[in-house]
């Protein structure tokens, strides 16, 4: 097996990307979908950004016109005998595409989520309660089997589709986990069926929560430490790639492990790097964890910006760029000629200490008419009839459409997300 160890400096970082990316690019020219690509690139030339930049980038819907035995055939470069295991990619819409990895892809997968324990000042001492599926999506498994690595405590939980969100809230009370990780919206419902049930989480032994796999807004961090009393972490990665890095206590971007991936920030239209702080499309390289699926300069479809440095302090500030993302979405609904951007819509209402919880329902009525509906879980104490008809102006306000407001008794949508990976929050019933 391959050692593995943080590296030194930011010295060391660029000779271990200019060793990295070569064997990267070495890997890729043996796959059968690199075939005839990369002839005209310069190997001894790749730390050049416009050498570099000659390869085509990959997406996933390349990889979605083919079968899995056709992405094997195209892609992978190792026998069977050489995977440890497969990946399943995240994306919640397509076909899913399952990753091989191989034995030393592990460790190295290891060593990306062992790190982010104490880039977020999760240390031995704590006990973690990771909420996420437990199984072929590496996130829970490989974020929970790190642990051990680095003496942290781990209840192997999983998501609540496997243990019930009851269940979890018990759990919590009786094990005293200090940390939380979990996808932001599982653990605002978490949240919303403590209410429900009269646990104040505030008083808990959680005070850190971690959250990946969605987008994690101003607001729903704010409401997300409100209801638990706790310090809010993101961090980033995905099932191409590996857990590629975290925040730090400034809270001011997710620090890249750019030993082990390689990122650009580039022009969607060119493919080439844009300047730093400005916006464009990540694409990642795999530096360590492509021994069976070389990819090369892949586009991850997140919007982000490049910035050298951060202003935490600690180690992984000083050795580590980061990336921070824009949180452009192309989720949204039209209702009535007006489009309505679901993270925009998600920001509004989680901002508003009164609402606990909600669902936005699109229907059609009995003449034929769009209607919107939401539906509301209210905090403790809150007057009912001034919170609705105060949110039913705000949202004509903001949006610019009219919603009929449904108020639901605490614990509802809890039940209703149960079920799900993913909390559903839009719901188009239309017909």
């Amino acid at each position: 097996m391959p050692s593995v160890k943080m590296p030194a400096s930011r010295g060391e970082i660029l000779e271990i990307q200019s060793t990295r990316k070569r064997q990267a690019f070495e890997r890729a020219k043996t796959a059968k979908w690199y075939g005839g690509k990369l002839d005209h690139i310069d190997p001894d030339r790749l730390d050049e950004p416009g050498e570099w930049q000659k390869i085509p980038i990959l997406d996933k819907d390349t990889l979605r016109q083919w079968s899995h035995d056709e992405f094997l055939d195209q892609i992978c470069i190792v026998p069977r005998e050489g995977i440890s295991e497969y990946w399943r990619s995240g994306g919640s819409t397509g076909q899913p595409v399952f990753y091989p990895r191989t034995f030393d892809d592990i460790t190295f997968g290891m060593e990306s989520w062992s790190r982010s324990f104490a880039c977020m000042d999760i240390h031995p001492g704590d006990l973690c309660h990771i909420s996420f599926p437990i199984g072929i999506h590496p996130a829970g498994q490989i974020w929970a089997r790190s642990a051990h690595s680095v003496g942290i405590g781990m209840n192997w939980v999983g998501a609540g589709n496997a243990v019930p969100s009851r269940a979890q809230l018990g759990l919590i009370e009786t094990l005293k986990p200090t940390v939380l990780i979990a996808m932001p919206g599982f653990a605002l419902h978490l949240a919303s069926l403590a209410d429900a049930e009269g646990i104040d989480l505030t008083a808990g032994s959680v005070r850190t929560i971690v959250c990946s796999a969605e987008p994690l807004s101003q607001s729903k961090r704010e409401k997300l430490a409100r209801s638990w009393g706790a310090e809010v972490y993101d961090v980033f990665g995905m099932s191409e790639a590996g857990l590629m890095g975290a925040e730090s206590s400034a809270h001011d971007g997710i620090h890249i492990w750019s030993d082990l991936y390689f990122v650009e920030v580039v022009d969607p239209e060119t493919g080439r790097q844009v300047p730093e702080s400005e916006t464009g499309t990540l694409c990642v390289t795999p530096l360590m964890t492509g021994h069976a699926t070389p990819f090369l300069r892949w586009n991850s479809g997140d919007i982000v910006s490049f910035h050298g440095n951060g202003t935490s302090g600690n180690t992984y500030s000083d050795l580590f760029p980061m990336i921070r993302h824009a949180r452009r979405t192309t989720g949204f609904f039209k209702i009535k000629g007006v489009n309505i951007n679901h993270t925009d819509f998600e920001d509004f209402i989680f901002a508003n200490p009164a609402i606990s919880d909600f669902q936005g329902v699109l229907s059609t009525d009995a003449s034929g008419a769009e209607a919107f509906q939401v539906r509301i879980e209210l905090a403790r104490g809150v007057d009912t009839a001034a919170t609705v008809s105060d949110l039913q102006g705000e949202i004509k306000r903001v949006f610019e459409v009219r919603t009929d407001i449904e108020v639901l008794e605490t614990g509802t949508l809890a039940k209703a997300f149960e079920g799900a990976l993913k909390a559903v929050r839009f719901v188009d019933e239309r017909t």
